[in-house]
C-alpha cells in the first residue's frame, strides 16, 4: 500500500512539474513578446521624434533667415524715412522761403 501512494505522489508530482514547466515557458513567451513589442514601439517613437526635431531645426533656420532679411529690410526702410523726413524738411523751408 506504501508502494501505491509513492507511486501516486511521485506522478502527481511528474504532471504537476509539467504543467508548472508549461506555465512559466508560457508566461516567459509571452513576457518576450511583450518586451519586443515595447522595444519596437520605442524604436519607432525615437524615429518619428528624431524627424520631428529635424523637421523643427530645418523650421527655425528658415524663420531665423527670414527674421534677418526682415531686419535688413526694416534698416533699408528707416535709411528711406530719415532721408526722406529731412529731404520734406528742406522743401518746407525752400517753400516757406519763397513766400
Amino acid at each position: 500500500m506504501e508502494n501505491i501512494y509513492s507511486v501516486l505522489i511521485a506522478i502527481v508530482t511528474v504532471l504537476g512539474s509539467a504543467a508548472a514547466f508549461r506555465f512559466y515557458e508560457k508566461r516567459a513567451i509571452h513576457k518576450e513578446r511583450d518586451d519586443d513589442f515595447i522595444r519596437h514601439d520605442c524604436k519607432d517613437r525615437i524615429a518619428k521624434l528624431e524627424a520631428l526635431l529635424a523637421a523643427s531645426s530645418r523650421e527655425k533656420d528658415d524663420l531665423r533667415q527670414m527674421v534677418l532679411d526682415l531686419t535688413k529690410q526694416v534698416a533699408a526702410l528707416s535709411v528711406k524715412v530719415e532721408y526722406l523726413t529731412k529731404e520734406n524738411e528742406e522743401l518746407h523751408k525752400k517753400k516757406r522761403t519763397t513766400r
